[in-house]
Order: C-alpha cells, then structure tokens, then sequence
C-alpha cells in the first residue's frame, strides 16, 4: 500500500516553489499531500508530485490575527482525519520553527514527523536536523528542504538534477506579445525588497530604446505601479495573469528583471534567467533564483543585510535604489547575449 505523507510548506508562493525537489523526492516513494497556506496554494498546485494540496492558515507563519485555540486545532485534526497520513515532513526556513505545527499535527495523532529545529524538540520530531550542527547553516533554500526530506528517507530519484519546476503544459497566454521578449517585475509583498518604481520605470524605456519588446506584470493590487512602471514603452499586464499564465509568460521570456519575490522563483522553476535585484534583508546564498542564470544586483553589504526587515531601516533604500536602470539593462542583455538555458542547479550566480 503506498505511503501517504503530509508535506507542510506554510508560507507564500515563492517558499513553496523552493520546496518543489523536496516534494518531488517525497513523491518518488510517497503520496504526497501537501498543506499549504492561503498564499501559497495556487503554487502548491503547479507543483510536480503532488496529489492534492490542503490549505492552512498557520498564525506563527502567516501572521494576521487568527487565534491559536481549540478551534484552529480542530481544523487541523480534521485535515488529519481526513487525509490519514502515515508521517508528515515539516519544510520551514531557516528562521522558523516547525515545533507548533507538530505538536498540532502529533496531538491529531500523526506517527512520524520530520523537521529542522534549533530548539529540542523532546517528543514533537522523530527525524530532527539541527540547524548549525547537522544542517548547515548557509544552503540554497531547495537544498535545505531537500535535506530535510532526505532525512525523513527521501531523496530525488535518479536523472532528477534538483532544480525547481512546474506543471503547466504548452499553455501559453493570450496576452504574450509574439516574438522575444523580456519581463520587468517591480513589485515586491514586502517593501524592503522593491527597486524603486522610477527606477524600473526607466529600465523598461532604455530596454525599449534599444530595440527589447518589455512585458511588465504584478498582482491586481499593483495596477497603479506597473502602469507607472510600463508607461508608454512597454506592455502592461498588471492584474492580468493568473498564476499559471504568469508561469507560462515567463518561461517563454528572454530573462525577468525582479527584486526577491516569487516571480523571481517562478521564473527559475520555468529555467528563465533572473536580473536579481536583491535587497540583502535576507541572505543572497539562501534566497536568489536557484538553479538558473542569475544576475544578482544590489549592495549585499549594506547596513540592512540580515534584518528580515520589511520596510527599510535605512533612508533612501540604498541597497537597491543605488542600482542605476543601465547597470539592469547592461545586465539583461548580458544575460540575453548568453543564450541563457538551464544550467546546473546551485550555479549560474554572478556580480
């Protein structure tokens, strides 16, 4: 009888696209059901492997207002219920904790549970990697997950190299302009991560000028900046796509020009080289584009570097808002002129 095992990856759409060679590894000898957040589980949906996705809101993870009581604890236990899985695998990033999950998912009577935990986890994970000591500290988040799913037994099947991925078929958006193209990006779920909107909006008119068709895309709440950001010179998709036609548009691209936001790393699950713009709030070597060719721009020392922080701390945003538009442009066409396809995963990363 095949093995069910419950993946939890919590969190939004990017963190769960990291987690992708993770589940297909689980995937390979396992029925893989995985448990989602609501940001996260149009992704969850377009990965390979999985058999059907489950949505959570965990407050630890997601934040907002939602109580931790009885319940929030019946919910889960019913997800349980009804799923019945023989153990579950706890994807968390390296500032999380898997601890209140499973303690929620041992009390609703789950056998096996593996994770990544700093703190002792006395009865709460049968498989437990200690960050810093049986995890390293500083890995690519897909390889972090992967060691985790590894730990628990899984690991990728043979001819599998590793790197990010989706299920979209020959889809191909309506709205794709024909011919080559290239995609700007400028919007950001947390602040801290954004290339200042006048700058991307200069990007797109020297990428024009020079002959680039620039297709600019955002969510339904970004409409204001990527028509700002699109102007005359380029082609504004903003609020337009769903999830998969995004995917679908950008694996059709030439390269994006993104900040560290989940287009960034839909782009790499369909093998499309990234400009990176990358506020190093969070640690580069962890969160850039994985397994394809990346452009990584930004001061990754400056004084912000590994404050998580969500608004920068420090005024005029230095890190990103010193990148001048022709260092981004110089930059994608450098990736152009490269022919840029899939690589190894892991490699790719370049100054």
């Amino acid at each position: 009888m095949t093995r069910r095992v419950l993946v939890a990856r919590l969190d939004s759409m990017g963190d769960v696209l990291v987690s992708g060679p993770a589940v297909r590894a689980i995937a390979a000898r396992a029925e893989v059901v995985l448990l989602a957040g609501p940001q996260g589980a149009r992704a969850a949906e377009l990965l390979p492997g999985v058999t059907r996705v489950r949505t959570f809101l965990a407050p630890w993870i997601a934040g907002g207002d939602r109580p931790v009581d009885a319940a929030l604890q019946a919910e889960l236990a019913a997800i349980v219920a009804e799923e019945r899985p023989d153990e579950a695998v706890l994807l968390t990033s390296f500032h999380q904790s898997p601890l209140p999950l499973a303690l929620l998912l041992r009390l609703a009577g789950v056998p096996r549970i593996s994770g990544a935990s700093v703190d002792a986890a006395g009865g709460l994970l049968d498989v437990r990697l200690i960050p810093g000591e049986t995890l390293p500290e500083d890995l690519p988040e897909p390889v972090r997950a992967l060691r985790i799913a590894e730990a628990a037994g899984f690991a990728l099947p043979d001819g599998d190299d590793g790197g990010l991925a989706v299920d979209l078929g020959a889809a191909r958006p309506d709205a794709a302009p024909r011919g080559r193209y290239l995609v700007v990006h400028p919007g950001a779920a947390v602040p801290a991560r954004a290339y200042p909107g006048p700058s991307s909006a200069r990007v797109v008119e020297l990428l024009a000028e020079r002959g680039h068709t620039v297709v600019v895309t955002g969510a339904p709440a970004e409409r204001p900046l990527t028509a700002e950001v699109a102007g005359s010179a380029g082609l504004d998709l903003g609020g337009a796509l769903g999830l998969a036609d995004l995917a679908a548009l950008l694996r059709d691209a030439d390269a994006l020009i993104s900040g560290n936001t989940g287009p960034a790393h839909l782009a790499a699950a369909v093998r499309t080289p990234v400009v990176s713009l990358f506020a190093p709030v969070v640690p580069a070597i962890r969160w850039a584009p994985y397994g394809v060719p990346v452009a990584l721009l930004g001061d990754q020392d400056a004084p912000c570097a590994g404050t998580r922080a969500r608004v920068c701390p420090v005024p005029g945003h230095p890190c990103l808002a010193g990148v001048a538009p022709e260092e981004v442009v110089a930059a994608a066409e450098r990736l152009v002129a490269q022919g840029a396809g899939p690589v190894r995963p892991g490699a790719g990363v370049t100054a």
